[in-house]
């Protein structure tokens, strides 16, 4: 153990007889045997094997793999054990046999010792090791049941494990399962989790006679994820979830059945093969024109046909040199054209293909002056002084629930995190969570803006290019403030951001299609009640604007509350273009009035009412210059001080004109919205 040639520690090593006094015992013991580790990608589960990395280097070198024998062993036992399975759509293949009479005690050759310790396991016993070695060998995993404790009579059955059954695991480990792990159960209690790892009372030991050895094809999707529910680490789950090839599970049987019985002994019965479902493998085409097109070299016909045979592909070729290819059963990563003119650029050579700059056609295409590219508001925002964030379209469903109100959202198959589970139906969530980062991080002005996708739920919504049925995308602008209105300067006086900050942020970003916004107090479940709005444009409902509502404060772990805006842009992008005017050189006459008003009329409703109202279009401006209240009464009343700009863009004004128009502006006011002269 100390020289880490085994875990042994005690008397002596007993070396082959075979072996020459005044041998070097690293050449006898081949301990500079070179170790290659591969790091591969999730797709290609057929090299997880000696023989599947072998197969490889076929198809590169030209040097032929070494045959394996899988020839049957010979039955001398006529005993067979049932097998039921229930679940096709977990099991599509269930292969087994028994061997009565094995030496468990055996020792593991040394080649096989050697070659599962340099591929980093540890030897177990001779029935182990040699399951191990068959799965590095041929990337087929397996499993030895000790059948002293199975009626053979009851067989075994492949079934979805009932929520709330129990199984303890080789590793003494044991787990609750639920409706979606696999199981093989003897007398209908689970033995072993389907494709990860054998139970705790079938497993073989020292004393172990009589066995049944079982290969299966569990399907990829069946077994994925089984691992970390339970916090298992499995070899044979993490080739099952990517692929196991599933039309050589006899022969595999008969290799390793083989190599028990020339080490352990015993008498083999016969192979009990059943086939449930398997996978259907489609042929894939490939277009030899599309394949230089897109390798950016000529590759011959012949090439082609060359490079499919070293991998052992079954293909056909058309006189247009259309390639129909059928994938070997171990490939389950050849589904789509691309996949086979990558198997081309692997073998023909990366480095055999030219590094050429792209030659493509430029075509300029005109930009409509009536619309508006939706990344100009990226830099109109970062002209303001934001700084552009980019968030995860999934989102955590609090989120959902507390900002949106939406119990309902679009969730996904197989999240990556738990608080990464539905899609967003507003930028909000995630502006807040970047000005909660930077709070954090002692930042005392934050102001980020987004523009991105949101999603929900429309049947109307048909599948195409752009679109997926059923889902609706639209394009979202947000942006939100926090802390200081401005950066700290001597000349003026720090204050927090306020709502009426992002407003004209807001309608600096729209420029001329700001003069068509409306703001109307509406509630939102995510922000203040009084101080928030719902925006319109031209009567279309725009998006919100507001402050943070005070309940979310403390999540969030600030201080103030940040101000937020979130808008569709759709309505924005088509818009009329600028006519210009003369401008007037008549003198502006300006007009006060101050006026009581019902409390909860905004300033918004009085601009609306007043649309229209000078016919001569001499009213070119108005302005809320004060508002006052007496706190100490419980007066309903309010007292609003207005400023109106006049101008006549041909004459001066007379002041007949005007105070016609004072008149009429607050007769209209009187009438329609009740207020009276202060």
């Amino acid at each position: 153990r100390e020289l880490g040639i085994t875990d042994e520690h005690e008397g002596l090593m007993i070396l082959d007889d075979s072996m020459e006094i005044g041998t070097n015992i690293r050449d006898a013991l081949n301990l500079d045997d070179n170790i290659i580790e591969f790091k591969l990608t999730p797709n290609r589960a057929d090299c997880l094997s000696v023989y599947g990395v072998g197969r490889e280097v076929q198809a590169l070198t030209g040097a032929k793999l070494k045959k394996l024998d899988f020839s049957p062993v010979a039955v001398t036992l006529d005993e067979t054990m049932p097998v039921v399975v229930e679940a096709p759509d977990l099991c599509g293949r269930f292969a087994g046999r028994i061997i009565r009479g094995v030496n468990a005690k055996a020792d593991t050759p040394d080649y096989i010792k050697q070659r599962i310790i340099a591929a980093g396991m540890r030897p177990v016993s001779a029935l182990v090791d040699i399951s191990n070695y068959v799965m590095l060998e041929l990337g087929r995993p397996t499993h030895v049941f000790d059948i002293k404790n199975i009626d053979l009579s009851k067989g075994l059955t492949v079934r979805w494990a009932r929520p709330g059954e129990k199984l303890k695991l080789l590793t003494e480990d044991e787990i609750e399962l639920d409706s979606d792990s696999g199981v093989i159960c003897h007398d209908d209690v689970p033995e072993s989790l389907a494709g990860v790892m054998g139970g705790d009372a079938t497993a073989v030991d020292l004393e172990t006679a009589d066995i049944y050895m079982e290969a299966a094809f569990w399907f990829p999707d069946a077994i994925a994820g089984l691992t970390r529910k339970y916090k298992l680490s499995s070899e044979a789950a993490y080739r099952y979830e990517r692929g196991v090839d599933f039309l050589n599970v006899v022969e595999h049987i008969e290799y390793m059945s083989r190599l028990i019985l020339e080490v352990c002994g015993g008498q083999a019965a016969p192979v009990l093969d059943q086939v449930i479902n398997l996978p259907e493998r489609k042929a894939v085409k490939m277009r030899l024109a599309r394949c230089n097109k897109v390798l950016g070299v000529e590759v011959s016909a012949e090439e082609v046909k060359q490079i499919f045979t070293d991998l052992e592909f079954d293909f056909e070729v058309n006189e247009e040199n259309e390639f129909t290819v059928n994938a070997p059963s171990y490939r389950f990563d050849i589904e789509i054209e691309e996949d086979l003119i990558e198997e081309v650029a692997r073998v023909y050579g990366f480095e055999r293909i030219p590094a050429r700059e792209p030659v493509v056609q430029a075509s300029i295409f005109p930009f409509p002056e009536k619309q508006r590219s939706a990344h100009a508001f990226r830099h109109m925002m970062a002209a303001m002084d934001y700084q552009e964030v980019v968030n995860y379209s999934f989102v955590d469903e609090n989120w959902e629930r507390n900002y949106q109100n939406n119990e309902n959202p679009i969730r996904l198959l197989n999240p990556i995190f738990a608080q990464y589970a539905v899609m967003r139906t507003s930028l909000i969530g995630g502006l807040l969570k970047n000005i909660a980062h930077n709070a954090k991080y002692r930042q005392n002005r934050v102001r980020v803006f987004e523009l991105g996708r949101v999603f929900f739920d429309d049947p109307d919504v048909k599948a195409s290019e752009k679109t997926v049925k059923g889902i609706h995308q639209p394009m979202h602008f947000a942006a939100a403030s926090w802390g200081l209105a401005y950066p700290e300067q001597w000349g003026e006086k720090s204050r927090q951001v306020d709502f009426f900050d992002l407003k004209n942020d807001l309608e600096n970003l729209l420029g001329s299609q700001a003069q068509d916004l409306r703001f109307v107090a509406e509630e939102h479940p995510a922000l203040h009640p009084g101080r928030s709005a719902t925006i319109y444009y031209q009567d279309q409902k725009l998006g919100v604007i507001g402050e943070l509502h005070p309940q979310w404060l403390a999540g969030l772990d600030l201080t103030t509350a940040p101000v937020v805006f979130e808008i569709d842009i759709t309505p924005l992008i088509d818009h009329d273009l600028v006519v210009y005017k003369e401008i007037s050189k008549q003198p502006v006459v300006i007009r006060d009035l101050a006026i009581w008003a019902a409390s909860d009329i905004s300033y918004q409703q009085i601009v609306d009412t007043l649309d229209g109202v000078s016919e001569e279009g001499i009213l070119k401006d108005i302005t809320l210059f004060d508002v006052w209240k007496d706190q100490q009464s419980d007066q309903k009343e309010r007292s609003l001080a207005l400023r109106f700009v006049l101008q006549d863009a041909k004459a001066t004004l007379e002041d007949a004109q005007v105070e016609q128009l004072m008149s009429k502006i607050l007769n209209t006011l009187v009438e329609k919205l009740g207020v009276r002269l202060r």
